[in-house]
């Protein structure tokens, strides 16, 4: 019989080809090791935010989306290491969200809630994968309709995305953090948007999802970080939410906030019997990673975790909302610097976007311009019919472009 060989069935073959050389390769240099499983990361995170956006249709409910990509990552994170002898941490690194429309970020509701998506929403899909501790995370904006999407809400999710791709040519060794927050608050200023407050892009270390060095969304009197230069080896969630609100995103309701993750430097002895059992099935369950309470002992869990909380012992992630008819629009990756320029490892395309703004600033067009990858060193051969560079460049997702397009 004729072998008839598929794209998935190729890609298949290519995850495979991985697993084999890692566990061959696996214990030459630790160098190797981290790239390695941030690679097997990025495959696994990325066909879960494939999968959870085909389910994605009217009348859906939201949690069965987010348990669909929360099982989706553990059964394949868990076919990595398999055949180690040593117990390797691995699973989700942050639960699958679906946050709608006005909804900013962190809506990943309990099993008994109802709430379904609707002709028209606006999707943002958020979650992330570990295996031992190495980190990839994705985010993602998608509108539930045919064909393209226009109108303000094209305006905020081009914003969203332009600005992540001017984060991408910006986060690079020897560039600055405040830098960034300058540029990407420029870019939604252009789209006549607003980056959302309080987001931050983090660098990510083994079993640490929001390390030292962050980038701030808006610099404001209130909110300060240390002033930060990338460097090469570091791993970074390029993070950037727009709203065509104004970017001040309220908790309306802490009974919605279901992820949390354990603060492992604070100590205290907690009184009810409620809360000291949640919270050590939370130290056995995810003693490091963020997590959703529907992976709790449901019963016992909503009066422990308010013990626990309000003790400091666990962070919670708010769902934050702006004002009903904001659209919101979130775009996230995992990016690697490395020696020659930048990696990003998890994304996914967008729906045809048809903005109603004309981006044509030059400082942004320059950050556009920039290479992702650096210029090879020496006299190296190019391919034929290839510039050097070519393909890094991008162009900002405007009214002008679309019109050259259709």
């Amino acid at each position: 019989m004729e072998a008839i060989i598929t794209v998935q069935t190729l890609h298949q073959f290519t995850f495979n080809l991985f697993k084999f050389s890692f566990v061959f390769f696996k214990s030459f240099s630790p160098s190797f090791n981290s790239s390695f499983l941030l690679i097997a990361d990025s495959e696994i995170v990325n066909k879960a935010l494939q999968l959870v956006l085909s389910e994605c249709k009217p009348n859906v409910k939201i949690v069965d989306l987010c348990e669909k990509g929360d099982a989706y990552i553990r059964e394949q994170s868990g076919n990595v290491y398999k055949n180690v002898k040593k117990k390797v941490e691995r699973g989700v690194a942050f639960p699958t969200c679906v946050s709608v429309n006005n909804t900013v970020c962190h809506f990943s509701p309990l099993a008994n809630d109802e709430t379904m998506l609707k002709e028209g929403d606006i999707l943002k899909i958020d979650m992330g994968c570990h295996i031992d501790g190495f980190i990839a995370v994705v985010g993602h904006t998608h509108v539930l309709q045919e064909g393209p999407v226009t109108g303000r809400a094209a305006d905020v999710i081009a914003a969203a995305n332009t600005a992540a791709e001017v984060a991408l040519r910006l986060v690079r060794p020897g560039k600055k953090n405040q830098d960034v927050t300058e540029a990407i608050q420029k870019v939604a200023a252009a789209y006549d948007c607003k980056i959302v407050e309080g987001v931050l892009t983090h660098q990510l270390k083994q079993f640490v999802i929001d390390g030292n060095k962050v980038v701030l969304s808006v610099s404001n009197p209130d909110t300060r970080v240390d002033d930060a230069e990338f460097e090469e080896n570091e791993v970074y969630a390029i993070d950037i939410v727009t709203s065509t609100g104004d970017g001040k995103p309220k908790l309306l309701d802490e009974k919605q906030t279901t992820i949390y993750k354990r603060a492992v430097d604070k100590n205290y002895h907690l009184k009810m019997k409620s809360s000291r059992y949640v919270f050590g099935e939370i130290t056995q369950k995810f003693p490091i990673m963020p997590f959703s309470a529907r992976a709790l002992e449901e019963k016992r869990a909503r009066l422990g975790l308010l013990e626990c909380v309000n003790h400091e012992l666990l962070q919670p992630y708010p769902v934050l909302h702006e004002k009903p008819g904001d659209f919101v629009a979130h775009i996230k990756f995992t990016v690697l610097l490395m020696p020659n320029g930048s990696d990003r490892i998890t994304s996914h395309s967008l729906q045809e976007l048809q903005p109603t703004k004309t981006v044509d600033a030059p400082d942004i067009k320059a950050w556009l311009a920039l290479a992702v990858k650096s210029k090879k060193k020496g006299g190296g051969k190019k391919k034929k019919g290839k510039k050097e560079g070519e393909g890094d460049e991008a162009v900002a997702m405007d009214e002008t472009t679309n019109n050259a397009e259709n």
